[in-house]
């Protein structure tokens, strides 16, 4: 008898586990449907755009051209992906690294950041197109110049969510590590990190494809390779096709720079998604 109640038992196991897999499978479905159905959408309308109202190739070329053009130039793509996704990579790394020091330093520290807080205001009033040439006049047409200008578009949304997210903290939570003669250090890895997580995240997403956006715009200044020489290139030479495609590439490259700060999020700070299940 008791063996048939635990084989009953491991059955109804096995069942609720199925049922548990055909939710998770519908619900994921359900989320990705509406993005893929929008854009089978909006490639519908773009192609009818161009045939009905007969929209010459060098000013609108059609999905179907810019995706044979992607076929055909792909190793060409992928020459040119490959600079500036280092350079995006490197300014992002780079740009929050720094911010998030910053931010450190302005909390433990009202003078520096009533100091230095409006000149990081200042510097980010500035076109990074204006930016961009006297860096290319100062450290030439490598690699450097776009890393700067890459890590400097990434940097003040980022330290301005970071020094909020720093000061989010429970005045009750501080009071207790007082209490408890924490040292700043704990304060800091214990409490206040901790609590701007979110902060971290919601920058870094926008820092992850603004990175992509200061590496373009460094390789239109001066450069030779890359997404931002290439779309320069094939809109001079009006090829619009393969100006389509760059342009469609460089827009997957920061897609996938986002997605991968999601995925970070959802791991790291799991107690925020499930509230948010919840």
């Amino acid at each position: 008898m008791a063996v048939v109640d635990q084989q009953e038992a491991a059955a109804d196991t096995t069942a609720a586990r199925r049922e548990k897999v055909k939710q998770r499978k519908a619900k994921t479905w359900r989320d990705r449907w509406p993005p893929l159905a929008a854009v089978v959408g909006i490639l519908v309308l773009w192609e009818l755009i161009v045939v009905g109202f007969e929209v010459p190739t060098f000013i609108a070329p059609g999905p179907g051209e810019v995706v044979a053009t992607m076929v055909e130039r792909w190793p060409m793509l992928m020459m040119n992906l490959w600079p500036t996704a280092l350079e995006s990579l490197a300014g992002f790394a780079l740009g929050n690294t720094i911010a998030v020091l910053i931010a450190v330093g302005f909390v433990h520290s009202r003078l520096a950041e009533r100091a230095f807080y409006p000149i990081a205001v200042f510097i980010n009033t500035i076109p990074i197109i204006a930016i961009a040439p006297i860096l290319v006049l100062i450290f030439g047409n490598g690699f450097t110049p776009k890393i700067i200008i890459a890590a400097l578009i990434c940097f003040f949304p980022t330290l301005v969510n970071v020094t909020r997210g720093l000061k989010a903290v429970n005045p009750a939570t501080l009071e207790l590590m007082h209490v408890l003669s924490a040292s700043r250090w704990e304060v800091l890895m214990r409490v206040r990190l901790p609590s701007s997580l979110p902060f971290l995240f919601a920058a870094l997403k926008i820092a992850s494809t603004t990175c992509v956006i200061g590496a373009i715009v460094g390789e239109w200044i001066g450069s030779n390779v890359g997404l931002g020489a290439l779309i320069i290139e094939a809109t001079y030479n009006f090829r619009s096709p393969l100006l389509y495609a760059t342009v469609i590439l460089a827009a997957s490259l920061a897609v996938v720079l986002f997605t991968i700060v999601t995925l970070l999020e959802r791991r790291l700070i799991r107690w925020k998604v499930d509230a948010a299940a919840v």
